[in-house]
């Protein structure tokens, strides 16, 4: 009569033909053994229909088999922005492959903060993807100072930081968008920016300027209003911009969500677009697309992003050396408002 007990980590062992401590290293996801080791000890836990005892595991590993994607936001601003379940989206397919749970956790509040501090610290994660970190916050050294690895996604706000990131090419993104209103004929170009306690506002910032001394134009502070990446947020900025400017025609807004708003501001004041007023976005969120009119944006791959995040985590986690910034292009994509 057939045993009806769960097959266990020596019956994995004998039947691929090797110890228990080599069955263990392969099916933990650690040390080294021999690919033809390896191969028998996966083919046994499978034809056995082995499952793996986490907390088993973690007692030899040391390991949660959990890591997780911090977003530094007001759980409102989550689930309206699709950013971040873009980026979500490319590290869970990353984790997935490698068997790895993902923890998202979102914190609008400082007792949050803690609370996730406390949690981290208590080895319920092996490592953080941290996403939207506003200006000097002391998180990223908070977990790195209690040995959990992290990776962030832009660059980090302080010069000289050491935290491995992956980041899309911000400020050339911005110099394309910018140089497009430009060749389209744009004599008077303004910019709804990203928060200036960013890298990302900030570099988006920087491109736009560039841009505009490489086309030998001035720029000035007025030329700018910085948003929230909001849609309210593009549409107060730009209604700024056109108080000031009566005579702006291109608008450059630093993510499309407040290009969005920007649409909203044109619109309420009877600026056609792209007749009076041309109008470029970045990222090329789902929302571009289904604008009114559609929206010209700078396309920077989220999910690929994402995924990279989580492979440079796992190299982190595993052992290796930190990895080097990840900046990746961006492009143009041309549609209805410019």
């Amino acid at each position: 009569m057939p045993s009806l007990s769960a097959p266990t980590l020596e019956s994995v062992a004998a039947r691929a033909g090797v110890s228990r401590a080599t069955a263990g290293r392969v099916l933990a996801g650690y040390g080294r053994v021999s690919p033809g080791a390896r191969e028998a000890v996966l083919r046994a836990a499978s034809e056995l229909s082995y499952v793996p005892n986490q907390a088993a595991r973690s007692l030899v590993t040391r390991r949660s088999g959990s890591v997780a994607l911090v977003v530094v936001e007001p759980v409102e601003r989550f689930f309206s922005d699709s950013y971040f379940p873009l980026v979500l989206s490319g590290a869970q397919a990353q984790l997935a492959e490698r068997e790895v749970q993902l923890v998202l956790v979102v914190l609008s509040t400082e007792r949050e903060r803690q609370r996730f501090e406390r949690y981290a610290r208590s080895g319920h994660v092996d490592g953080a993807i941290l996403v939207s970190v506003h200006g000097p916050d002391p998180l990223p050294q908070h977990l790195l100072d209690a040995g959990i690895p992290v990776v962030m996604s832009g660059r980090p706000f302080e010069d000289g930081s050491s935290v491995p990131y992956v980041s899309a090419d911000n400020t050339g993104g911005a110099r394309t968008a910018t140089r497009h209103l430009i060749e389209r004929g744009c004599r008077r170009v303004v910019t709804v920016t990203g928060p200036m306690d960013m890298r990302v506002g900030q570099d988006r910032l920087e491109g736009f300027r560039e841009e505009l001394r490489a086309h030998r134009r001035r720029f000035t502070p007025r030329l700018a209003v910085s948003g929230d990446f909001t849609v309210a947020g593009g549409r107060a900025a730009t209604e700024e911009l056109l108080a000031r400017h009566p005579d702006l025609d291109g608008v450059f807004a630093a993510n499309d969500l407040m290009a969005a708003g920007a649409l909203q501001a044109l619109a309420a004041a009877g600026v056609a677009v792209p007749e009076r007023v041309r109008v470029v976005g970045f990222d090329d969120a789902p929302l571009a697309g289904a604008a009114t009119p559609p929206l010209t944006t700078v396309r920077q791959p989220v999910v690929a992003m994402g995924r990279e995040l989580a492979r440079m985590l796992l190299a982190v986690v595993d052992g290796g050396q930190p990895p080097a910034p990840v900046v990746v292009p961006t492009e143009l994509v041309e549609r209805a408002t410019s």
